[in-house]
């Protein structure tokens, strides 16, 4: 049973009392609960491919930090806008869905800059940095290719697919060019 009291509906339990515990839907906004329904094969995808891009060019900053050679700085940078314009593109995408991008959880990222820092304090070298950004950008080519496959034959975009392909196809570039860099 609901009453309107001074422009609110209070509900109360079975006894007539107002209810000691409230419903969950008052302390969402109309756009959360939005973003708890299901999320369509578009949206999904675009935040998987906005998590992978943004982790690319986090893990990139972190890296330069690290990097002494000059070529092999100025080839992070390059491929760091690169990541920053793929992350913008698919923000806005997100965007005119309806959405916000969801940055990667705070835990997560911490964690990979603390692994980063563990792994590069014992060698800090050009080819071990060169094979940290392959190994990066491998597990991201493998969990977009995964997303990729898993939303080809459902109702997502083509332009969504279209611009996963696109970063994929970057990430195997970068394999491809750090390695002369090992």
């Amino acid at each position: 049973m609901e009453k309107r009291k001074a422009g609110k509906t209070i509900k109360e339990n079975m006894t007539g009392y107002p209810a000691l515990r409230p419903d969950v839907t008052d302390f969402l906004s109309e756009a959360e609960m939005n973003s708890a329904k299901e999320k369509s094969p578009t949206e999904t995808l675009l935040d998987e491919m906005y998590k992978n891009v943004k982790m690319g060019a986090d893990s990139l900053v972190n890296i330069m930090n690290r990097a002494d050679d000059r070529a092999f700085r100025e080839e992070l940078t390059s491929q760091l806008n690169r990541y920053e314009g793929y992350a913008a593109k698919v923000g806005k995408m997100i965007y005119d869905t309806g959405s916000k991008p969801k940055e990667e959880n705070p835990v997560t990222r911490f964690s990979a800059k603390v692994g980063m820092a563990m792994n590069t304090m014992v060698d800090s070298g050009t080819s071990h940095l060169a094979q940290m950004v392959i190994e990066g950008a491998t597990m991201g080519i493998t969990d977009l290719t995964r997303q990729v496959r898993e939303h080809e034959n459902t109702t997502c975009s083509e332009s969504a697919l279209s611009m996963a392909k696109d970063i994929i196809r970057f990430e195997e570039a970068t394999v491809s060019t750090m390695k002369q860099y090992l």
